[in-house]
Protein backbone atom coordinates (compact mmCIF):
# COMPACT_ATOMS: atom_id res chain seq x y z
CA UNK A 1 0.00 0.00 0.00
CA UNK A 2 1.19 3.36 -0.68
CA UNK A 3 0.22 6.76 -0.04
CA UNK A 4 -1.86 7.52 -3.08
CA UNK A 5 -3.74 4.10 -2.81
CA UNK A 6 -7.40 4.60 -2.86
CA UNK A 7 -7.88 1.46 -0.67
CA UNK A 8 -5.37 3.16 1.58
CA UNK A 9 -7.23 3.87 5.25
CA UNK A 10 -4.62 6.01 6.85
CA UNK A 11 -4.00 8.07 3.57
CA UNK A 12 -6.23 11.24 2.47
CA UNK A 13 -9.50 10.63 1.06
CA UNK A 14 -9.90 11.26 -2.41
CA UNK A 15 -11.51 14.52 -3.71
CA UNK A 16 -11.51 16.23 -0.40
CA UNK A 17 -8.09 19.04 0.72
CA UNK A 18 -7.32 18.87 4.25
CA UNK A 19 -8.12 22.30 5.55
CA UNK A 20 -4.86 24.82 6.71
CA UNK A 21 -2.70 23.29 3.96
CA UNK A 22 -1.83 24.63 0.24
CA UNK A 23 -2.90 28.14 -0.68
CA UNK A 24 -5.08 30.75 1.48
CA UNK A 25 -8.20 31.34 1.73
CA UNK A 26 -9.65 34.82 0.02
CA UNK A 27 -11.06 36.74 2.48
CA UNK A 28 -14.66 37.77 1.25
CA UNK A 29 -14.95 41.02 -0.01
CA UNK A 30 -15.17 44.20 2.29
CA UNK A 31 -14.08 42.18 4.95
CA UNK A 32 -10.00 43.38 5.74
CA UNK A 33 -7.91 40.60 5.95
CA UNK A 34 -6.72 39.26 9.55
CA UNK A 35 -3.39 38.83 10.46
CA UNK A 36 -1.99 36.80 13.60
CA UNK A 37 -3.60 35.85 16.48
CA UNK A 38 -7.02 37.42 17.78
CA UNK A 39 -6.61 40.42 19.61
CA UNK A 40 -7.78 39.98 23.39
CA UNK A 41 -11.04 42.35 24.63
CA UNK A 42 -9.29 44.99 26.97
CA UNK A 43 -8.57 44.43 30.57
CA UNK A 44 -9.54 47.38 32.92
CA UNK A 45 -7.82 47.22 36.23
CA UNK A 46 -9.76 48.12 38.91
CA UNK A 47 -13.02 49.27 37.91
CA UNK A 48 -13.58 46.41 34.72
CA UNK A 49 -14.81 42.88 35.52
CA UNK A 50 -18.09 41.43 35.66
CA UNK A 51 -20.32 43.64 37.88
CA UNK A 52 -20.52 42.60 41.56
CA UNK A 53 -16.64 41.75 41.47
CA UNK A 54 -14.57 42.95 44.36
CA UNK A 55 -11.21 44.33 43.28
CA UNK A 56 -8.28 43.98 45.45
CA UNK A 57 -6.38 46.34 47.09
CA UNK A 58 -2.94 46.92 45.59
CA UNK A 59 -0.09 46.09 48.03
CA UNK A 60 1.25 49.75 47.90
CA UNK A 61 -2.31 51.02 48.78
CA UNK A 62 -2.46 48.42 52.02
CA UNK A 63 1.16 49.38 52.61
CA UNK A 64 1.01 53.29 53.06
CA UNK A 65 -2.75 52.15 54.92
CA UNK A 66 -0.79 50.33 57.27
CA UNK A 67 2.11 53.39 57.72
CA UNK A 68 -1.04 55.96 58.31
CA UNK A 69 -2.23 53.76 60.82
CA UNK A 70 1.38 53.49 62.30
CA UNK A 71 1.42 57.33 62.26
CA UNK A 72 -1.52 57.86 63.29
CA UNK A 73 -1.31 55.79 66.26
CA UNK A 74 2.43 57.77 67.30
CA UNK A 75 0.76 60.78 66.80
CA UNK A 76 -1.80 60.07 69.53
CA UNK A 77 0.63 58.55 72.16
CA UNK A 78 2.63 61.99 71.77
CA UNK A 79 -0.30 64.22 72.13
CA UNK A 80 -1.21 62.47 74.98
CA UNK A 81 2.57 62.49 76.46
CA UNK A 82 2.71 66.13 75.86
CA UNK A 83 -0.42 66.99 77.61
CA UNK A 84 0.99 64.92 80.54
CA UNK A 85 3.73 66.36 80.42
CA UNK A 86 2.12 70.18 81.23
CA UNK A 87 0.83 69.81 84.54
CA UNK A 88 4.79 69.01 85.23
CA UNK A 89 5.52 71.91 84.28
CA UNK A 90 2.74 73.50 86.68
CA UNK A 91 5.22 71.44 89.42
CA UNK A 92 8.43 73.15 88.25
CA UNK A 93 10.59 74.77 90.53
CA UNK A 94 11.38 77.99 90.48
CA UNK A 95 13.55 79.44 93.15
CA UNK A 96 15.23 82.36 92.00
CA UNK A 97 12.99 84.14 89.57
CA UNK A 98 9.99 86.68 90.74
CA UNK A 99 6.88 84.89 91.67
CA UNK A 100 5.33 86.76 88.55
CA UNK A 101 7.82 85.98 86.06
CA UNK A 102 8.18 82.21 87.13
CA UNK A 103 3.93 82.57 86.97
CA UNK A 104 4.14 83.60 83.36
CA UNK A 105 6.49 81.19 82.38
CA UNK A 106 4.91 78.59 83.46
CA UNK A 107 1.66 79.24 82.37
CA UNK A 108 2.99 80.53 79.04
CA UNK A 109 4.76 76.82 78.96
CA UNK A 110 1.72 74.96 79.63
CA UNK A 111 -0.17 76.23 77.43
CA UNK A 112 2.32 75.93 74.49
CA UNK A 113 2.83 72.43 75.56
CA UNK A 114 -1.15 72.02 75.70
CA UNK A 115 -1.79 73.81 72.46
CA UNK A 116 1.15 70.91 71.04
CA UNK A 117 -0.63 67.78 72.43
CA UNK A 118 -3.71 69.12 70.97
CA UNK A 119 -2.58 69.78 67.44
CA UNK A 120 -0.84 66.18 67.59
CA UNK A 121 -3.94 64.99 68.59
CA UNK A 122 -6.12 66.24 65.73
CA UNK A 123 -3.07 65.26 63.47
CA UNK A 124 -3.47 61.93 64.72
CA UNK A 125 -7.13 61.33 64.29
CA UNK A 126 -7.01 62.99 60.58
CA UNK A 127 -4.64 60.39 59.77
CA UNK A 128 -6.71 57.53 61.22
CA UNK A 129 -9.92 58.68 59.65
CA UNK A 130 -8.15 58.70 56.18
CA UNK A 131 -6.64 55.31 56.50
CA UNK A 132 -10.02 54.33 57.09
CA UNK A 133 -11.45 55.55 54.36
CA UNK A 134 -8.95 53.43 52.09
CA UNK A 135 -11.42 51.05 51.51
CA UNK A 136 -14.09 53.12 50.16
CA UNK A 137 -11.86 55.54 48.13
CA UNK A 138 -12.27 58.62 46.10
CA UNK A 139 -10.38 60.92 44.36
CA UNK A 140 -10.75 63.40 47.43
CA UNK A 141 -9.67 60.39 49.93
CA UNK A 142 -6.03 60.14 47.84
CA UNK A 143 -5.74 64.16 47.31
CA UNK A 144 -6.33 64.72 51.07
CA UNK A 145 -3.56 62.12 51.78
CA UNK A 146 -0.91 62.82 49.60
CA UNK A 147 -1.59 67.05 51.18
CA UNK A 148 -1.46 64.80 54.58
CA UNK A 149 1.88 63.20 54.15
CA UNK A 150 3.58 66.43 52.73
CA UNK A 151 2.56 68.07 56.31
CA UNK A 152 4.67 64.79 57.54
CA UNK A 153 7.99 65.17 55.59
CA UNK A 154 7.62 69.07 56.10
CA UNK A 155 7.25 68.60 59.68
CA UNK A 156 9.74 65.85 60.26
CA UNK A 157 12.50 67.95 58.43
CA UNK A 158 12.46 70.35 61.52
CA UNK A 159 13.15 67.53 63.82
CA UNK A 160 15.47 65.57 62.05
CA UNK A 161 17.54 63.67 63.21
CA UNK A 162 14.99 62.20 65.30
CA UNK A 163 12.27 62.62 62.83
CA UNK A 164 14.05 60.62 60.13
CA UNK A 165 11.48 57.77 60.41
CA UNK A 166 8.76 59.90 59.86
CA UNK A 167 10.11 61.22 57.11
CA UNK A 168 10.82 58.49 55.32
CA UNK A 169 7.39 57.20 55.81
CA UNK A 170 5.72 60.22 54.98
CA UNK A 171 7.87 59.90 51.46
CA UNK A 172 6.71 56.24 50.81
CA UNK A 173 2.95 57.30 51.60
CA UNK A 174 3.41 59.95 48.91
CA UNK A 175 5.14 57.48 46.44
CA UNK A 176 3.00 54.72 46.87
CA UNK A 177 -1.12 56.52 46.78
CA UNK A 178 0.51 58.65 43.35
CA UNK A 179 1.89 55.77 41.70
CA UNK A 180 -0.65 54.49 38.70
CA UNK A 181 -2.18 51.11 40.43
CA UNK A 182 -3.17 53.38 43.65
CA UNK A 183 -4.79 56.18 41.43
CA UNK A 184 -6.24 53.39 39.71
CA UNK A 185 -7.74 51.83 43.31
CA UNK A 186 -9.26 55.57 44.39
CA UNK A 187 -10.65 56.09 40.91
CA UNK A 188 -12.60 52.74 40.66
CA UNK A 189 -16.44 52.22 39.45
CA UNK A 190 -18.51 52.80 43.15
CA UNK A 191 -21.26 50.33 42.10
CA UNK A 192 -18.74 47.69 44.07
CA UNK A 193 -19.20 48.87 47.25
Amino acid sequence: MSFGEPNNPYGQPQGQQQPGYGYPQQTPQGVPPQYGYPQAPPVQPYGGGYPGAVMEMPGGVKSARVMLWIIGALNLLGGLAIFALSFAVDELDTTGASSSDAEMFQDFGQGLLIGMAVFSIIFAVLGMVLAAKFKSGGSGVRVCTIVYAGFIVLFSLFSLPAGIISLVLGILIIVFVSKADGAAWFNRNKQQY
